[in-house]
């Protein structure tokens, strides 16, 4: 089933596959809701799919042109309150694993557990350098084709995402978890990050480990931003289902 809510200011569009315990899954920056085909091409055993394009994202809208992490897990909490889901668990992957820190932080009761694929609690300096560089202007040909196979509003829409990735780089109080707030998700959370994330130091994974009460962390060897697609997949996906699923257990 797909369709499309009208969710505050935007129109939100979403898939839902399967059958069973609610999944969420939030796509990462620039990507779609689609993008979990790669890893789930068919809905996974005892779980139902919500897999929204996220505001701005493929085909919902966002006519303010304003993007926030936290104005984004609020439009999952209000499209989940649409479908009648209550509590839920969710794989988030960069941008919605960030939301999925906010989400985990302004509703904690909601989530039962959660897997944050290469997430951050804030911007450190060498993402900020990445996102400066980014602009519509610079981007190469190959970079259009695929946005405009993924964004079904035209090229305004695709310039407005990578206007926003820049102007992450001056934002410092959407993304700024500190250890006490992290400290109050309630979720069960497992951690994927790669060892040689050139946006985010493994540093910053172990210090949400150290600071989300019942977190588990999985480094990925040599593994880089995203590390959960190609030859990599379906150990992901084995990994986190079976954490989902309540499988992990606290020596």
């Amino acid at each position: 089933m797909d369709g499309t809510e009208r969710i505050d200011d935007i129109e939100m569009y979403y898939e839902v596959r399967g059958e069973g315990d609610p999944l969420v899954l939030l796509h990462g920056g620039g990507g779609v809701g689609g993008n979990w085909r790669l890893l789930f091409a068919e809905p996974p055993a005892g779980f139902r799919l919500v897999i929204p394009d996220l505001r701005g994202h493929g085909r919902s809208t966002n006519p303010s042109g304003q993007f926030t992490f936290r104005q984004c897990a609020l439009d999952v909490f209000a499209l989940l309150d649409r479908l009648g889901i209550g509590r839920f668990c969710a794989i988030g992957l960069s941008m919605g694993a960030k939301a999925l820190l906010h989400a985990a932080t302004q509703q904690p009761d909601r989530i039962e557990g959660m897997v944050l694929v290469s997430a951050a609690p804030y911007f450190p300096e060498q993402a900020r350098a990445a996102m400066r560089s980014v602009t519509p202007d610079n981007r190469s040909e190959a970079e259009w084709a695929q946005m405009r196979a993924w964004h079904r509003h035209g090229d305004p829409q695709i310039r407005e995402i990578w206007r926003q990735v820049n102007a992450f780089a001056v934002s410092y109080d959407d993304m700024n978890f500190t250890p006490p707030y992290l400290s109050t998700i309630t979720a069960r959370t497992l951690i994927v990050h790669g060892d040689r994330d050139p946006l985010y130091p493994v540093s910053l994974a172990t210090e949400m480990y150290a600071a989300i009460p019942r977190s588990y962390l999985w480094v990925v060897p040599n593994g880089g931003h995203g590390p959960i697609f190609g030859d990599r997949g379906a150990p992901f996906v084995q990994t986190a289902l079976e954490f989902l699923r309540g499988a992990w257990t606290s020596p």
